[in-house]
């Protein structure tokens, strides 16, 4: 019976979004950890249905590089250290390692594969979860916009960090200029909690005024909700009563189709 192995492994997951505890897992790492010149290699994701479900704006092909470039270095060295330090000076915090986990086997190739089996290619749990409220609500937005051929007229993923600190996670879903205005569409699912729309209403303030100063614009925000909402519940009727107090305009995920047509209109006059 061959000699069983000292090996460690990680997991690569996809982060949009570092406030939430929402990930997909891109990939597995296995290196022989007492030999330098030993087994190292990654098997990485294939169906990227699931990476879109949880982030509908994700950079495939960024994605795609990112194995090409953990093949690479896992031909030139084995370091883990010099592995994830390239990870974090490429990628940031967009691409999150796992804690590293030690096992024993013969055959490095087959466990890589037995591993690769039940965390990259079994879909987690909770994007069952995910694939409601706010994906939901932004799938509806990009069909839209897609309908009313403005997709790719849209600025995308709109980062606050410019107008706020560096390091700031949130991002605007959908924006465009118009003139001296900026018109920005974000979807705030209300329904498995409210706390998404409650802290989005207290920040904007301070985000609006940002991007007065520096872009010297006028940014009206949308926030698209969910269409079925019980607006008979005191929370629910809280957090829109707040976003409406930060002058955030409430949308529903139904009045899309009208929306993306003004959006047509206004980008294509």
């Amino acid at each position: 019976m061959a000699e069983k192995r000292q090996l460690e492994f990680f997991l690569l997951r996809y982060v949009p979004d570092a406030v939430k505890d929402e990930f997909v897992n891109l990939g597995v790492v296995l290196i022989e950890s007492a030999n330098e010149s030993g087994f190292a290699d990654a098997r990485f994701i294939r169906d990227w249905r699931r990476v879109r479900g949880l982030d509908p704006e994700a950079d495939i092909e960024m994605l795609e590089a990112l194995e090409r470039d953990v093949q690479t270095h896992l031909r030139e060295t084995h370091s883990r250290e010099a592995l994830l330090k390239r990870l974090s000076d490429s990628f940031s915090n967009l691409i999150q390692v796992s804690p590293l986990k030690g096992c024993l086997s013969a055959e490095p190739a087959k466990e890589l594969e037995t591993l690769a089996s039940l965390y990259v290619e079994a879909p987690p749990r909770k994007l069952v979860r995910m694939a409601s409220g706010r994906q939901q609500i932004l799938g509806k937005m990009r069909d839209a916009f897609e309908q009313a051929g403005v997709w790719r007229l849209l600025m995308q993923s709109v980062a606050v960090a410019p107008y706020t600190k560096p390091g700031d996670p949130l991002k605007f879903d959908f924006a465009y200029r118009v003139g001296d205005s900026i018109k920005i569409l974000h979807a705030v699912s209300l329904k498995a909690s409210v706390d998404q729309a409650v802290v989005l209403a207290s920040r904007y303030p301070a985000i609006a005024e940002g991007i007065r100063r520096r872009d010297d614009v006028n940014p009206f925000l949308a926030a698209v909700v969910d269409d079925d909402l019980d607006r008979s519940n005191e929370q629910v009727q809280f957090a829109l009563e707040m976003m409406e107090e930060a002058r955030i305009r409430i949308e529903t995920a139904s009045q899309m189709p009208a929306i993306a047509e003004a959006a047509r209109r206004e980008l294509l006059a």
